[in-house]
């Protein structure tokens, strides 16, 4: 993909008499909001509008958006050229989750722009492109709940700190659902079972710390919450199909 910015990096907090009817856009428009609710209309489609909402427009298109004076929009956006030109979803808007990366991109990509020089507009358009990108992925995935996002931090902190006692009781917990319900919908999501899930992480660390440390076998066991190094071999064959020490042949 190869992108071209038409336009800076931009924010605008919309005034409150503020409404938009677009003419037909001769060019692509990423259209991000950041704060405030409205609503949106392209093709007799509509979209309420709160942060997190993203849309890409295409040539030609000609959306139409309000808001509420009490809660006045804030927007990011810019306008791009795009090689090849099939960078618009079908479903022209979406809702990013991870509202905190949207906001680091944004501003990372009006900081970079505004410096004025080539590297400073080569890093806006790796902005442009990583939000592309997320909206694609946001758009083709089925809308999650909160309890999918619950269990997808667990999963997280799972492969973050594998060596943690870890109890299905406390990762249901922590995702705020039953023992029952969290596995049930751990399975649904990562294919295997929560327990499982933790030994997998065990491993593929074990095996990162084999290849990349002086630690010994022993040291390594311990750190992944293993007290019996015998039982962790077995596991670490099983799951690889070679011993520890052969990991570092």
């Amino acid at each position: 993909m190869h992108l071209e910015l038409l336009s800076p990096p931009t924010f605008w907090r919309c005034e409150p008499s503020w409404s938009w009817v677009s003419r037909p856009l001769p060019n692509y428009l990423l259209w991000c909001v950041l704060d405030g609710i409205g609503r949106l209309e392209l093709n007799g489609d509509t979209c309420d509008l709160a942060p997190g909402t993203c849309a890409v427009f295409a040539p030609g298109d000609a959306p139409t958006a309000s808001h509420d004076p009490r809660r006045r929009l804030l927007v990011f956006g810019m306008h791009f050229q795009a090689t090849p030109s099939d960078v618009v979803p079908e479903q022209r808007w979406c809702d990013l989750p991870d509202r905190v990366l949207l906001d680091a991109l944004a501003r990372s990509s009006d900081t970079a722009y505004r410096r004025g020089d080539p590297l400073g507009e080569r890093q806006a358009e790796l902005c442009l492109e990583q939000l592309l990108c997320l909206i694609w992925e946001a758009a083709d995935s089925p809308r999650k709940t909160a309890s999918d996002t619950a269990i997808e931090e667990v999963a997280q902190s799972i492969r973050q700190d594998p060596g943690r006692e870890w109890t299905v009781q406390q990762m249901a917990a922590a995702a705020a659902l039953s023992r029952a319900q969290f596995t049930r919908r751990f399975v649904a999501q990562h294919g295997t079972a929560p327990a499982q899930y933790v030994i997998k992480a065990r491993i593929d660390r074990a095996h990162q710390l084999l290849t990349e440390t002086g630690m010994t076998v022993t040291q390594i066991a311990a750190a992944l919450g293993y007290t019996d190094v015998p039982y962790f071999s077995r596991q670490y064959k099983q799951h690889t199909g070679h011993s520890p020490s052969n990991s570092r042949s």
